[in-house]
């Protein structure tokens, strides 16, 4: 259970905060409009959005599910991958084989389970600065000509509803909402024109960054700021390719305490995800699992008159069209 302005909440409440993300419209999340069917096929589960959780039956040990189409349960299909998305995704298993998993494995409620990151532990997260326009005109800053890539470590990512902890060596702690790439597949000297088919799926993430590490001390290299313990959530789940029509047009937004921060859309996005792989690929190798945050839309604390940052006690909430939200509460460092 995790506490959320002073409400008791598990943290597997998909049915309030994913399945009703923008607006309470379940069919945004469950069932998005215009959604592509080609590596869908007539079984009973069509969507393919994948979690990882704990439940009281397995203790502290990670299981690997799939998303009921409603929402409401969960498929799990640990044993043959390990409980573990980056397993499933390094296996080269095909949507089809794992429909039929997903035929043959029990299933348990969503409510009963504690959800986890989608992805924990990759080898990479890799993020790109400066990639939206309102971004950029917020701090008077050009286009950039050219994307400006800096990493987080795996120790920074939590779950869909985890705690954020407001480290006590920063008082400038902002939010940025991002959309999460996950890579499918290993990609080495990718071209541009190949390079969605390197994607296996996208989840919301929370960049959450201290600013003063970020900018003024550290001699200016952003790793501190941005690597700090619980600074990366994301979730709630791994939403697959194939049900994002397209994932430069999505809505995405942030608030806090119920406040609107940020409202954008990945329209925004001055480099694309088949660029940024192209570009990575020439000199990084991307491996399965390997996550990608693609840059915040207007409205972080920072630029804010007068600067707004994060207090133990605040709650922020991160949601994106089609792939749902995640809520996390500020605490104090302990």
């Amino acid at each position: 259970m995790t506490t959320i302005a002073g409400i008791a909440v598990r943290s597997s409440r998909l049915s309030s905060t994913i399945v009703g993300a923008f607006g309470g419209k379940s069919s945004s999340w469950i069932n998005p409009q215009n959604v592509s069917r080609r590596f869908i096929s007539s079984s009973t589960i069509k969507a393919m959005r994948f979690v990882q959780f704990r439940s009281a039956a397995t203790g502290e040990k990670q299981r690997l599910g799939v998303l009921s189409d409603d929402g409401t349960q969960v498929s799990d299909i640990s044993d043959r991958y390990e409980g573990d998305l980056i397993t499933l995704l390094r296996s080269g298993v095909s949507l089809e084989e794992v429909k039929a998993s997903v035929g043959k494995s029990t299933t348990v409620k969503v409510d009963s389970v504690e959800l986890l990151a989608p992805v924990t532990n990759p080898q990479k997260i890799l993020c790109v600065g400066l990639n939206y326009s309102g971004h950029c005109e917020e701090q008077n800053k050009p286009i950039p000509k050219e994307p400006m890539f800096f990493s987080k470590y795996a120790t920074t990512i939590v779950g869909p509803h985890d705690n954020v902890i407001a480290h006590k060596i920063s008082d400038q702690i902002d939010w940025e909402v991002e959309l999460a790439v996950i890579i499918g597949k290993k990609a080495k000297s990718v071209a541009k024109a190949n390079a969605m088919d390197y994607v296996f799926g996208y989840t919301v993430a929370q960049d959450i960054s201290a600013r003063d590490w970020q900018k003024q001390r550290n001699g200016g290299q952003f790793l501190i700021g941005k690597s700090m313990d619980t600074f990366c959530p994301l979730g709630p789940a791994a939403v697959h390719k194939s049900l994002v029509k397209d994932p430069h047009q999505l809505a995405i937004k942030c608030s806090v305490n119920g406040v609107e921060k940020q409202n954008g859309s990945t329209s925004e996005l001055i480099f694309r995800i088949d660029d940024i792989i192209e570009r990575v690929t020439e000199s990084i190798t991307l491996l399965p699992g390997d996550v990608i945050l693609t840059g915040t839309p207007a409205g972080v604390g920072m630029h804010r008159k007068p600067a707004e940052f994060l207090k133990p006690g605040d709650v922020i909430d991160s949601e994106i069209e089609g792939l749902g939200k995640i809520r996390n509460k500020v605490v104090a460092d302990s």
